[in-house]
C-alpha cells in the first residue's frame, strides 16, 4: 500500500510558475512509477508527466514538455512538478499517482491516487 498526498496548487497569472509536491509513503518505492495527471472540468483525466523512482527517468506529454519538470527527492520521499510559463489551458485539478512497473499514459493502471490540488491560471 502506498499513500500519496499533493500540495502546492493555487492561482497564478499566465506566464507564471507554480511548484506542486507529492509526498509518498508506505512500501518501498524503488519499483514504483510516480506520475502527475490533471483533469479539467468536463474533460477526461490527462497524463502530464512521470518519473521512475529508482532510475529517475522521466516522461512528459507534449503539451507540457519544456515547461514542466518532474523530479524526485529520495531522502524526503517527495515528487515535485515544477511548472513554468503556465497557460490558461493548464487550469485543472492535478493528481499525484503511483503504480508498480513502468510508465503508462493510462490513468486506470495507476493504483494509488492523492486527493488532488487545484491549479488555476488566469489570462
Amino acid at each position: 500500500q502506498v499513500q500519496v498526498a499533493e500540495s502546492g496548487g493555487g492561482l497564478v497569472q499566465a506566464g507564471g510558475s507554480l511548484r506542486l509536491s507529492c509526498a509518498a509513503s508506505g512500501r518501498t518505492l524503488s519499483t514504483y512509477t510516480m506520475a502527475w495527471f490533471r483533469q479539467a472540468p468536463g474533460k477526461e483525466r490527462q497524463f502530464v508527466a512521470a518519473i521512475g523512482w529508482n532510475e529517475g527517468n522521466t516522461l512528459y506529454t507534449d503539451a507540457v514538455r519544456g515547461r514542466f519538470t518532474i523530479s524526485r527527492d529520495n531522502a524526503k520521499y517527495t515528487i515535485d512538478l515544477q511548472m513554468s510559463n503556465l497557460k490558461p489551458e493548464d487550469t485543472a485539478v492535478y493528481y499525484c499517482a503511483a503504480r508498480t512497473g513502468y510508465f503508462t499514459f493510462n490513468y486506470s493502471l495507476y493504483a494509488y491516487w492523492g486527493q488532488g490540488t487545484q491549479v488555476t491560471v488566469s489570462s
